[in-house]
């Protein structure tokens, strides 16, 4: 996706976990919205989940967090494991689970973990991928929200 693209849509998830389906329309025009892809075989993204965490909770009532997961191989496409996972690393935001890529293939995505943010209005302000940048995204966070970076 480039820079300004407006936010897809959510075509149907395999499943919803944390959350009741969620459309386009409930993530833009109230606030900003980062959307992580993640994966249950990917070690960059347990190491990034405690900061996408931080994220969640310090930014929930001024930011819309939703978590994507992602499946790269076979084995990823378990909703136990996915469950587990989720569990485990104390993912409480919406996660939509990908099984047939159509949110993926929707953002052009193709790595894990990336983050998207988008502003209140839906287009897309950042775009990272890799385990690194917490700053950097920190930083376009705030600069979204109109705060100050920190």
């Amino acid at each position: 996706m480039r820079l300004r693209t407006p936010m897809p849509e959510l075509p149907e998830a395999t499943e919803w976990l944390n959350s009741e389906p969620l459309k386009k329309e409930d993530l833009i025009g109230n606030k900003p919205t980062l959307i992580h892809f993640w994966s249950v075989s990917c070690g960059l993204c347990k190491e990034a989940m405690p900061d996408v965490n931080e994220f969640r909770d310090q930014y929930g009532d001024v930011l819309n967090v939703v978590a994507v997961h992602m499946p790269r191989s076979e084995k990823d496409l378990d909703l136990t494991q996915i469950k587990e996972v989720t569990a485990e690393h104390r993912i409480t935001q919406p996660i939509y689970v990908d099984n047939q890529h159509k949110l993926t293939d929707a953002f052009e995505n193709q790595y894990v973990p990336s983050y998207y943010v988008f502003d209140e209005e839906g287009n897309l302000r950042h775009f990272q991928a890799g385990g690194g940048g917490m700053k950097m995204l920190q930083k376009r966070v705030n600069r979204v929200l109109g705060l100050n970076a920190k």
